[in-house]
């Protein structure tokens, strides 16, 4: 994917970094818009924009090292293939079923606990109507049910149904130095199997970028994240950055998936960004005992069954206010309380619905099972009242 800004110095910029899970378009099915920070199967891509960075006045500079800005190492280096035979066994590959999109995606995750406790990507699993998790190091799959999730820092927890002694990931908490080799382990292209690996440096620390969906131009911004030019892909998603001893410094999150760039400040290479595991632990813990936020969510989902346009009306009109439903699942509570295609959802017990994502935090409030009153204007420009009882679904 390409820009159609120009630089200064004349040539055109990198793309921005895409996310690194094989996914479909997002879209608001049920509960939320499902902020896609991953690439589509055959259904085109998200955009990535990279924003702001800071670092304390003694760190290194954020924006590059003095290290090469393409991979340190190769992916087939005898270095590189024996750190990543020190971690493969604490990995997983997750494949999930999105019923209600027709598709299906892949990525990683990290093992926690011997009993699995599995830590990945939100993105991994948003939308997953199934889970299927295949752990590396018995070889052995299981099926997997969402302990709970953090959208806003992208961050969810798994629990394996009858596993136990699994082979857990070495972690290191402390925090990574501009410059350090490390190596990016994870299921790329979703093939499963032996875990692909690359070699590379950190190049920057405290980065922040923002992922922008080009379907309904929803958009979410991580921050704090370590930069890396080691060659990360789509379906990384949820695996290990890890440092030279082969211990986790940060879990994979977004890249620039094999562009190599040239920038104005004269480094070239590739652009992956990681949480630092330190962080996604302490959301992990949350999560561990149940503490629900505005942004933690905990168990499961509720559903109301509506793929939600959230950037134009019937018309190809910006909306001022409402979110216009563009598909109603069969069997849903929405289709139950007769809503229906270009129908504009104003809101949910009371409060007013602005548009996708103020449906979608309203919704995520409630639990399966709980009622709420929906208040919709049909295609004919009537006002419309039900009261429905959320069902369970996916992730958002």
């Amino acid at each position: 994917m390409t820009d159609d800004l120009v630089d200064p110095y004349g040539t055109p910029p990198p793309p921005p970094p895409r996310p690194l899970r094989p996914r479909r378009t997002a879209m608001l099915i049920g509960t939320a818009a499902v902020v896609a920070l991953s690439a589509g199967i055959g259904l085109g891509h998200v955009a990535w924009t990279t924003g702001a960075t800071s670092v304390p006045a003694s760190s290194a500079s954020p924006a590059t090292s003095s290290a090469s800005g393409s991979p340190a190492a190769g992916s087939g280096s005898t270095e590189v293939a024996s750190i990543a035979a020190k971690v493969d066994p604490g990995l997983v590959d997750i494949d999930t079923t999105l019923s209600y999109e027709g598709e299906e995606a892949a990525g990683t995750g990290i093992v926690l606990t011997s009993n699995g406790e599995i830590l990945t990507n939100n993105h991994v699993i948003d939308g997953a109507t199934s889970i299927s998790v295949t752990d590396v190091g018995n070889g052995k799959t299981y099926a997997a049910t969402v302990v709970g999730y953090d959208t806003t820092k992208d961050v969810a927890v798994l629990q394996l149904q009858g596993a136990s002694g699994l082979k857990t990931a070495s972690l290191d908490t402390s925090t990574a130095s501009v410059g350090e080799t490390v190596v990016g382990i994870g299921n790329a292209g979703g093939t499963g199997g032996t875990p692909s690996a690359a070699g590379g440096t950190v190049t920057a620390l405290y980065r922040s970028i923002t992922a922008s969906d080009e379907g309904n131009g929803s958009t979410e911004q991580l921050t704090g994240l370590i930069e890396t030019n080691a060659d990360i892909q789509a379906g990384d998603s949820g695996g290990s950055l890890v440092n030279s001893a082969g211990q986790v410094i940060g879990m994979d999150t977004a890249a620039s998936a094999g562009f190599s760039f040239q920038s104005a400040g004269g480094s070239s290479g590739y652009e992956g960004f990681a949480i630092p595991i330190d962080e996604a632990l302490t959301l992990a813990k949350e999560i561990e005992v149940g503490s629900s936020s505005s942004t933690v969510h905990i168990g499961t989902t509720a559903f109301l069954g509506v793929e939600i346009d959230a950037a134009a009306d019937g018309d190809g009109n910006a909306l001022s206010s409402g979110a216009t439903v563009a598909v109603v699942v069969t069997g849903s509570p929405a289709q139950q309380a007769g809503l229906a295609e270009g129908d504009v959802i104003t809101s949910v017990d009371g409060h007013a619905v602005s548009s996708a994502s103020t449906l979608s935090d309203l919704l995520d409030q409630y639990k399966p099972g709980d009622t709420v009153t929906i208040v919709w204007t049909d295609a004919a420009g009537q006002a419309q009242t039900a009261t429905v009882q959320l069902s369970s679904g996916p992730p958002q």
